[in-house]
């Protein structure tokens, strides 16, 4: 059975060094004939607030409702998208915050402080870019941002395992460099982990 691959780019601009990251990871992964479908977050069309917070739920538009249809469908999730301000950009929370709704993702039981993990058997791979060096992140930072996205969101929805990838320090990388990150990461839809 081909495994089914949703890569993410939550990168907003389409011509960042993340969607050539996505580019390569999906190269990989079809090289292994994986069924791969892909959402550019940049390129499709939704508000990423929750204008009534959780208090009364925003209809979902047609490219979430989308997003949600390919999530189900998926056993492996890659999201791929760059640190800012030690964590994901706010098109990815936004995005994540609409989708990953009570019913879907996760279902709070009642009378208890418990809840059930809707999204179990599905696991995940961050590609997360940086231009803070890696041992840096996690001696000063404890990789803070990682830990949100793998545990207080992904886990939570019952997504295990969830692996990451940090690519940088970016900003002061060479061509060549860039170009041994994309080798690796197109290994790494190789491998399809």
């Amino acid at each position: 059975m081909k495994p089914k691959i949703l890569i993410i780019n939550g990168h907003p601009d389409d011509q960042s060094f993340c969607a050539a990251l996505s580019e390569a990871y999906k190269e990989g992964a079809a090289g292994r004939e994986a069924s791969v479908q892909n959402i550019d977050l940049g390129r499709i069309d939704f508000t990423p607030i929750l204008k009534f917070g959780y208090r009364r739920r925003t209809e979902l538009e047609p490219a979430l409702l989308e997003a949600q249809k390919l999530i189900r469908w998926a056993d492996h999730l890659v999201f791929i998208y760059p640190t800012w301000w030690g964590t994901m950009p706010a098109l990815l929370k936004g995005f994540l915050d609409r989708i990953l709704l009570s019913g879907f993702a996760f279902k709070y039981r009642d009378n208890s402080s418990l809840w059930d993990k809707l999204l179990k058997g599905k696991t995940a791979r961050l590609i997360v870019t940086t231009d803070t060096p890696s041992w840096y992140n996690w001696l000063v930072y404890k990789r803070a941002g990682h830990n949100v996205m793998k545990n207080n969101i992904l886990r939570f929805c019952g997504v295990n395992p969830v692996k990451i990838t940090e690519v940088g320090p970016l900003r002061s990388s060479s061509e060549k460099q860039r170009g041994k990150w994309l080798a690796d990461v197109r290994r790494l839809g190789e491998r399809l982990a």
